[in-house]
């Protein structure tokens, strides 16, 4: 039997492999009998002996295969000479040819991240192979994916605590599944509220801290103050609130240069190391708002904020309560600028 698993939600990707792996057999003999390759250096001699292999005191073998279709995914323009490329095509060919000999008792799993339906190799297998493919997960379906895992582990949630969990913590499903067994654990059988994500998910506070840089840059200082008081009163420290705002000021330097240079929200995405769906869309939408001018003006005064604290010239809290303070004056700003 051959699987194709592949797409960017490697949680459901690899959910789906657990259950290939339950519906084995006894998964004390499956250790035993389960094989692993990498797929960018392996030759079909190998992973022929892999699959052809008996199993030991089993009825079945497990040969898990990761990158191979990655392998064969075109590389664009290049220097190659053509008799690599024809070498190429003639491996592609050996495995898909392969992958319709696979003996009754093996099971072989293809596994990669995001590839085209243009890949060659997923061309050839898609007729011998059974091919699933994960997408992340966004909008309807990602709230739909949280109310079933709140569920299943024997929660309940409102509608609005959904909407926030999915702004929060975006299509992450490996973090979402921790935050959701955190907010069961700690609602203990009643509802989750809206409040209780804010409480707990380790998201919330960073979306906090946006909306006070927002604030900031806008020069609302009755909203920006508010929300620090608010954050200070959870328990967040100052030292932790400087640095959070001073590395999102940065992102948003960063983002507005690679935007002026026209670089895709992929690279940008990939430049600035943003992993979440949130934080990468909230960088870009501040980033777009705000001028250069006005962003670097404000970074270097966390900068200053910074070292009036190490010096000892400020305690933590005062110095960002002045800070904040002299960033929502318009004139205070020209001046210093």
């Amino acid at each position: 039997m051959l699987y194709v698993l592949y797409g960017e939600d490697d949680f459901s990707l690899y959910q789906s492999l657990e259950g290939i792996k339950r519906g084995i057999g006894d998964q004390a003999t499956l250790e035993a009998n389960t094989t692993v390759f990498e797929g960018q250096r392996l030759t079909l001699e190998q992973i022929k002996t892999a699959c052809e292999a008996a199993p030991f005191l089993a009825e079945r073998r497990l040969v898990i295969v990761n990158g191979l279709l990655e392998r064969f995914a075109a590389r664009g323009k290049s220097g190659r000479k053509k008799a690599g490329k024809a070498t190429k095509q003639d491996d592609c060919k050996s495995f898909a040819e392969f992958g319709s000999q696979i003996p009754d008792s093996t099971i072989l799993v293809l596994i990669d991240g995001k590839i085209k339906k243009d890949n060659p190799l997923l061309r050839e297998l898609s007729g011998k192979a059974e091919v699933k493919v994960f997408y992340l997960l966004r909008g309807e379906g990602l709230r739909q994916w949280i109310q079933r895992r709140v569920k299943e582990s024997g929660g309940s949630i409102s509608p609005q605590a959904v909407d926030l969990l999915a702004r929060f913590v975006g299509s992450n499903l490996w973090i979402m599944a921790k935050e959701i067994d955190k907010l069961n654990i700690y609602a203990s059988g009643r509802l989750i509220e809206e409040e209780d994500v804010r409480q707990l998910v380790s998201y919330a506070q960073e979306a906090d801290v946006f909306t006070m840089v927002d604030a900031i840059l806008e020069f609302k200082g009755g909203l920006a103050e508010q929300r620090l008081r608010q954050l200070l009163q959870q328990g967040a420290a100052p030292a932790y609130l400087l640095v959070m705002l001073s590395r999102q000021v940065q992102l948003l330097v960063r983002a507005r240069e690679l935007r002026e240079q026209r670089k895709s929200r992929a690279e940008i995405q990939d430049r600035l190391n943003l992993n979440m769906e949130f934080v990468l869309n909230k960088t870009l939408e501040q980033a777009g708002r705000h001028s250069m001018e006005r962003l670097k003006g404000v970074y270097h005064r966390l900068l200053e904020t910074d070292l009036s604290i190490k010096t000892g010239k400020y305690v933590p809290e005062l110095a960002l309560n002045i800070l904040v303070a002299e960033l929502c004056q318009q004139s205070s700003l020209q001046a210093a600028l």
